[in-house]
């Protein structure tokens, strides 16, 4: 079975517009969460049963966290980025948890699945990791 990380952005248009349940449910993926995705996800939360949909995930499927290595290293590739794309201060702390997830998911063997592949693409530039683009329908 394929282990799989899904971004923020799939998590965001499952709840808010049922997308994807369909390929979720085919079982062609084990899940593991991102503790990264999961504090973007209780970031954007302005409600209790928000709150209650993102503690159901956290706790019915196993959480990735980030290292110290994968930290540093989240670090060197965004000074990288930085240099090689100029981007601002303000793009690269928001590159900073993708960079953070695309890590996770690259030491633990797992696929990164997210509609946001611009920032990730860049990312792989740099240091690969599986990804799977889903596009909407």
């Amino acid at each position: 079975m394929t282990l799989a990380i899904l971004d923020t952005s799939v998590y965001l248009e499952h709840f808010r517009k049922g997308l994807f349940k369909k390929e979720l449910q085919a079982g062609d993926f084990l899940i593991r969460n991102s503790a990264v995705v999961l504090a973007e996800l209780y970031r954007g939360c302005r409600r209790a049963e928000e709150r209650e949909a993102i503690e159901e995930l956290a706790s019915n499927f196993p959480i990735l966290t980030p290292t110290e290595r994968i930290w540093l290293e989240s670090g060197r590739i965004l000074s990288q980025l930085s240099e090689k794309k100029g981007y601002s201060c303000e793009k690269l702390r928001n590159l900073h948890f993708d960079v953070l997830i695309a890590l996770s998911a690259r030491a633990s063997g797992a696929w990164v699945l997210t509609l946001d592949g611009s920032d990730f693409e860049e990312i792989r530039k740099i240091r690969a990791f599986k990804l799977i683009l889903w596009s909407r329908p």
